[in-house]
């Protein structure tokens, strides 16, 4: 669809897709063993990254038509908080476990002398499909779970604005989807903070989107005292943790 200027010419007409990544999460207990990532919930900081995300939407008066998560208890939470701040408490969050995280292998199950490169050579700037996440799902076993959902929201014409509330590598899927206006490549350098908004907009047709907003963090958008990726801070708790 498009709309007529006065020249002739058809404005292209897009819809919106906001990209959010669940809030934050403590993967250790105080003692040091992890806490089990299918079911961790919302840390302090993780809740309240979520109600600035969604005091942000309220304040912009955007509205949801579909709102999907991936079904783990972080993202669910992340979107009631959000919808919470925007007074839309009725509002059915969809599930679409298509976009569960990428699965790991177990890391015990590393050699020593590979745990820091399976660890951080997943996200590592552009990252070959054949490469597995800690021993575990490749990155082309991810596009090929999480494309199809794309494909499918895209060809539900039902709705204008979405909201998905999804996780890091999902995310860096989608955007690198998006990026290479409807490829595969995957750039595992975008950064995903706990809690980000992203924004993008499409077409009717598969290549065509705009990548309007990444990495967005209400609570902190010029991210001032983060300097390491997400991968990095996760393996040196691991590294703590494995030297208790």
């Amino acid at each position: 669809m498009s709309t007529p200027t006065q020249s002739g010419y058809q404005l292209p007409k897009r819809r919106r897709i906001y990209l959010m990544r669940h809030g934050d999460v403590t993967y250790f207990d105080a003692s040091g063993r992890t806490i089990d990532p299918e079911r961790v919930p919302l840390n302090e900081n993780g809740r309240a990254q979520a109600d600035a995300a969604g005091r942000e939407f309220a304040g912009q008066n955007v509205r949801f038509d579909r709102v999907i998560v991936s079904g783990l208890p972080r993202t669910v939470e992340t979107a009631q908080r959000v919808l919470a701040q925007m007074n839309r408490h009725d509002q059915q969050v969809e599930i679409e476990p298509a976009w569960e995280e990428i699965r790991s292998g177990a890391p015990g199950s590393i050699p020593a002398a590979d745990l820091e490169a399976a660890f951080l050579g997943a996200f590592d700037g552009i990252v070959a499909e054949d490469t597995r996440f800690l021993g575990g799902e490749t990155i082309g076993e991810l596009f090929d779970r999480v494309l199809p959902a794309v494909a499918a929201l895209r060809d539900d014409t039902s709705w204008d604005v979405t909201l998905l509330v999804l996780h890091g590598g999902v995310n860096r899927a989608i955007l690198s989807h998006a990026l290479t206006a409807g490829g595969r490549t995957f750039f595992g350098h975008i950064s995903q903070a706990t809690g980000c908004i992203n924004a993008l907009d499409l077409g009717d047709a598969p290549r065509d989107w705009v990548v309007r907003l990444i990495n967005h963090s209400p609570p902190s958008p010029l991210h001032r005292d983060v300097r390491n990726t997400t991968m990095e801070m996760l393996y040196a708790q691991y590294v703590r943790y494995k030297g208790t």
